[in-house]
């Protein structure tokens, strides 16, 4: 168990402060690149996830325009199709913020909440981009959804740690 900072400890670097959430959503994006082999593609989000989990417990660590450079480092290397997770993760970056400024206080359901509609409005978005409406995925893409927003509280988890690690509890 790690000591709480004390008022005289030293600040942490702000090197240190942004690359941990950057490496972090990185890392979550570059999940899809591993060799998983799955009899349906059930995969979630988890650079999507890890962007919600860092907005929602911490709006200050990254800036309102990151969804466009991790968007687009997640299409190169998803294979979506270019521009697809830019527009959608803009998209619910930004619903994500002018849900926040409505409420006055949140709590973890809330973020939750918040969390999974983003999820699910991103995969039913990259669906109808990636896909056309004549193709059979609808019941897939209702397990993926329920997978990733069964999943965001593990990840949520994960960013809170990575947080106190980065030195900003």
């Amino acid at each position: 168990m790690s000591r709480p900072p004390s008022a005289f400890a030293e600040p942490a670097s702000p090197t240190r402060l942004w690359l941990i959430p950057v490496a972090s959503v990185m890392a979550g994006s570059l999940v899809t690149i591993l060799p998983f082999i799955a009899s349906f593609p059930i995969l979630p989000p988890f650079g999507l996830m890890i962007l919600a989990a860092w907005r929602l417990l911490r709006a200050e660590a990254l800036r309102f325009w990151a969804p466009i450079p991790f968007g687009f480092f997640d299409d190169l290397v998803s294979g979506q199709p270019m521009g697809s997770a830019v527009l959608l993760w803009s998209m619910a970056f930004l619903a994500i913020d002018l849900l926040d400024q409505r409420l006055v206080a949140r709590d973890f359901w809330q973020d939750w909440v918040l969390a999974a509609g983003a999820i699910a409005f991103a995969l039913i978005g990259g669906r109808l981009i990636a896909t056309g409406i004549e193709a059979h995925v609808d019941t897939l893409l209702l397990i993926q959804v329920i997978v990733a927003v069964l999943l965001y509280p593990f990840v949520a988890r994960l960013v809170a740690w990575l947080d106190v690690k980065r030195g900003r509890a």
